[in-house]
């Protein structure tokens, strides 16, 4: 899945750097990814340490995250994917209001590929509640589904427009593919909060924090995401069908140092890994004076290629590659 902020093609430095400052054995801590998004970070240490604690507001990254972290023992689910896709579509929410041809007119998929993810989200309700799945082939299901969906998305990255024609991948047939997870011994736990709240509520050992580090708020990027997941009825908004979304302090100037701040005070963890990029709202010299307050401060940085969307949109920032900023924070 193409996402802003993506750790996935940095998630071997972020654990290499995690294990060379954290000296002790992994196997027995409890990690905790605050802003988890499609949790790729999460997955990188779900291995390795004792338990994953993952967090993201966003309902499609929660349904992921339930799947991808919390998942950890085998699933009977291959008949149930035969079955969803051989199923024939339907005329539904996603189809009238986000496809081609339908009633609203916006082409964020094919037609038919609209239809295939109204009767398949249909199916995976159906099947919930005559309890012929349970909860965790649930949000396996919808996992799968909303990997499979963006696969064929008629957009150039993110969902805060849709392309003026229906592009060759889009016309591609939509297959559910199945969202695979890793096996563990442990059980892992995953929640849909605001940040600063769950703050207080948890503790553990190392604490990895990815927020949002620019004006973009992430509902009104990946709102498809959420209506697929939530499949809830509204009056979508505009030109894009825009739903009401949650709007991230982390994503407003006067706002992110003092959640920052009361983020970093409140955390109950020994070591915190804080990713940033040299783009992000809030300065690196305000970082560490933030962090410096509560212990032991040391900075980490290493060059990346722009996510895709940037690259390819009129942005204030024009360059290939940014730099990722890991500062680090050993907790007194």
């Amino acid at each position: 899945m193409n996402y802003i902020g993506s750790k996935h093609r940095l998630g071997d430095f972020i654990k290499s750097t995690v294990s060379e400052v954290v000296s002790e054995d992994l196997s027995q801590m409890i990690f905790c990814d605050l802003f988890a998004g499609t949790g790729s970070v999460g997955r990188k240490f779900k291995t390795s340490v004792k338990s994953v604690i993952a967090n993201d507001i966003e309902f499609y990254s929660y349904i992921l995250l339930k799947n991808y972290i919390e998942n950890h023992q085998h699933l009977e689910s291959e008949a149930l994917l035969v079955e969803l896709n051989n199923l024939q579509g339907k005329t539904g929410f996603v189809f009238e209001e986000y496809s081609e041809n339908g009633e609203a007119g916006r082409l964020y998929f094919s037609e038919a590929n609209g239809k295939r993810i109204d009767a398949i989200r249909q199916q995976i309700d159906n099947w919930k509640l005559n309890k012929k799945i349970g909860e965790n082939q649930y949000f396996f299901l919808l996992a799968s589904l909303l990997e499979s969906a963006d696969k064929v998305a008629n957009t150039a990255s993110v969902y805060a427009a849709f392309l003026k024609k229906v592009k060759p991948t889009a016309q591609k047939e939509l297959k559910l593919q199945p969202a695979k997870f890793e096996l563990t011994a442990h059980p892992h736990k995953v929640f849909q909060k605001d940040a600063n709240q769950l703050i207080k509520e948890i503790e553990g050992d190392i604490l990895y924090l990815d927020p949002p580090y620019n004006a973009r708020q992430y509902g009104a990027n990946y709102h498809i995401l959420n209506t697929i997941a939530k499949y809830d009825t509204f009056a979508p908004r505009g030109k894009t069908g825009l739903r009401d979304y949650y709007r991230s302090n982390y994503c407003r100037r006067k706002e992110v140092e003092k959640s920052f701040r009361e983020l970093v005070e409140n955390a109950r963890f020994r070591y915190i890994f804080f990713s940033y990029n040299n783009e992000g709202l809030m300065p690196s010299e305000e970082i560490k004076k933030v962090m410096s307050r509560f212990g032991n401060y040391d900075l980490v940085t290493r060059n990346y290629k722009r996510f895709k969307a940037d690259r390819t949109e009129n942005r204030n920032h024009t360059a290939n590659n940014t730099t990722e900023y890991l500062h680090i924070l050993e907790k007194k």
